[in-house]
């Protein structure tokens, strides 16, 4: 997919505001700029930026409750998902917290942040202090396990986890919810038909 076939699914689909696409057109260029520097991204999903990294984040809103509460993305990275909800999220009382341990794409949130005037909160660790979260959502971080491990001992409760996964999605729900009584569901990904989201209610 081109850059303007997800535009029109941004703003048809998911129903991203004009200012909210420009932001995301900003976003893409000073990626491209620092990736040049760092690889935040894959060189090879560089020309792919709207569909491989951008849609995939974008998808989540369908998961969200933007109206009240707040969501920490585990692993920003360069921004995925975390930044693009922020982007999207049009509630100043919805508060969005950036969990990311590497110091260089730390500073690089941190700008986008200023200038994209976005709120959004960024932190080092997540192992230093409770998540206070009602949704819990992650692209990059750590294995299901872990991320449920994180999910049950270190976040309040109750919350949804919501992860983007690859092609062994359903194989690796199975072993790492095993031990659990969790309600979860696979949902169709936008951007892979072998990809899925894992949708869980934590309690």
């Amino acid at each position: 997919m081109q850059e303007q076939e997800v535009i029109k699914i941004l703003q048809e689909e998911l129903e991203f505001k004009d200012q909210s696409i420009d932001k995301l057109k900003m976003l893409e260029t000073e990626l491209l700029k620092a990736n040049e520097k760092h690889n935040f991204i894959s060189k090879s999903t560089e020309t792919q930026i709207w569909s491989r990294h951008i849609l995939d984040s974008a998808q989540l809103v369908k998961y969200i409750n933007f109206k009240r509460g707040s969501l920490s993305d585990l692993g920003s990275g360069a921004g995925f998902p975390g930044l693009v909800l922020a982007i999207y999220n049009q509630n100043f009382n919805f508060h969005v917290k950036l969990y990311e341990k590497s110091a260089v794409k730390r500073d690089f949130l941190d700008e986008m942040i200023s200038k994209l005037k976005i709120k959004a909160s960024l932190f080092s660790n997540v192992f230093d202090n409770k998540i206070e979260s009602d949704y819990i959502i992650s692209r990059a971080f750590k294995k299901l396990d872990k991320i449920i491990q994180v999910s049950r001992e270190i976040a309040k409760k109750p919350h949804k986890l919501i992860v983007l996964k690859g092609k062994n999605a359903q194989e690796e729900s199975i072993k790492a919810f095993k031990s659990y009584k969790y309600s979860y569901k696979l949902e169709k990904s936008m951007t892979d038909e072998k990809s899925k989201i894992i949708v869980a209610d934590i309690f």
